[in-house]
């Protein structure tokens, strides 16, 4: 069943989707080499000092720069200052969803786990085409966001009052046919296209 199949009052009751989590594995890989890395490091070295050996020169010398520095050295401040960092983006990372390409459509009554997503890209394709069928306007701009709808139109004829509200309109009607789980906003400006 496609989103134009649906009646209005299908999709007021369907369930309203939220937007897709996005599986970040770029980031997730980093983080895990890194922790991987140097957890590997630390084993290796703490085996050997176990079996007799003396610590690695770089965990001397790691350990003796940790002890003698003080708090409020450049570098110190640095590494925290990097860490913090790293830190927060990493929260956001796993507070955000992403995949801010992509607009939730609402799901089908009845059927809450069906989900469902479209292109900004292509949404904007879509309503830019029922914009240009619009009588009076010779071209037209859409850029679809997560919260508004931006349209700019040309128009070569009629009464550019008349042409905005009509262009609302259709707008307006194609994005309801889109059945977006949270509508954004349409703003429109025409102005008087060049002969």
């Amino acid at each position: 069943m496609s989103a134009s199949d649906l009646t209005a009052g299908e999709r007021g009751e369907g369930h309203r989707t939220h937007r897709g989590w996005s599986a970040r594995r770029i980031s997730a890989a980093l983080v895990a080499a890194v922790i991987l890395v140097a957890a590997v490091a630390a084993l290796v070295d703490v085996v050997a000092v176990r079996a007799g050996r003396p610590a690695a020169a770089w965990r001397r010398h790691l350990a003796d720069e940790l002890a003698t520095r003080p708090v409020d050295d450049v570098w110190i401040l640095t590494g925290a200052a990097v860490a913090a960092a790293v830190g927060v983006w990493l929260i956001v990372l796993a507070l955000t969803p992403g995949q801010r390409r992509w607009l939730p459509l609402r799901s089908p009554a009845g059927r809450p786990r069906v989900r469902a997503f479209v292109d900004r890209d292509g949404a904007a394709l879509l309503l830019r085409d029922a914009a240009m069928r619009v009588p009076g306007v010779g071209a037209t701009h859409v850029l679809v966001g997560r919260h508004r709808i931006k349209a700019r139109a040309d128009v070569r004829f009629r009464d550019p009052r008349q042409v905005r509200d009509d262009l609302t309109a259709v707008l307006d009607e194609e994005r309801d046919r889109l059945a977006l789980a949270r509508p954004p906003r349409i703003a429109v400006r025409v102005r008087r296209g060049s002969h």
